[in-house]
């Protein structure tokens, strides 16, 4: 039997750096925050209420966010992914009925990676279909999208943007954050 869980092997493990790369200046900041947790939540639409509401307190929120929002901390959060979903990001969800609502983990299915710094903003949209200016995508937002044929979730949270990569995809859409990053100087944590 195993005593204890091992930490997570990055799927970017052997290709993130640490290190300052590209112009002398720090225009992007790109940081993969490792060990994630996270839960999806898929209501019903006859028990969203209440599951949104079972969801907020286990996320430590007073109100759950509306479609496209987020509520909470940059370490616990709700996010309102799809008008059915919330994702719980940073606490583990508690059990639900399966008549009022289907609980996945996700924990080990994304990589997270934070972008901040002047030029994040820009880099992203290099990649992203979105208006990522503050007045359409202001802080605790959240939308779904595609990066080269990707689906990708960004959330803009109080420190930067989140942004929830498949696994398998992380190297390559890596790579691009990476390369694009560069011509306005890099700092990878």
């Amino acid at each position: 039997m195993v005593d204890q869980i091992p930490t997570r092997v990055s799927a970017l493990q052997g290709h993130l750096q640490a290190g300052h790369f590209g112009t002398a200046d720090t225009g992007v900041v790109i940081r993969e925050i490792r060990n994630l947790v996270l839960w999806q939540i898929a209501a019903w639409p006859d028990s969203i209420e209440s599951v949104a509401a079972g969801t907020a307190s286990d996320a430590g929120v007073e109100n759950p966010p509306g479609f496209g929002k987020a509520t909470g901390t940059e370490s616990v959060a709700m996010l309102r992914v799809e008008p059915l979903k919330f994702w719980l990001y940073g606490a583990v969800a508690n059990e639900q009925s399966a008549s009022d609502a289907v609980v996945l983990d996700l924990s080990h299915s994304r990589t997270h990676l934070r972008l901040s710094g002047p030029m994040a903003t820009t880099v992203l949209n290099s990649f992203l279909p979105l208006d990522l200016r503050e007045s359409a995508m202001p802080v605790n937002t959240v939308a779904s999208s595609a990066m080269h044929h990707v689906g990708v979730t960004l959330w803009r949270s109080p420190v930067g943007y989140e942004l929830f990569v498949p696994r398998g995809f992380a190297v390559s859409i890596w790579e691009l954050l990476y390369e694009t990053s560069l011509q306005y100087g890099l700092t990878v944590e």
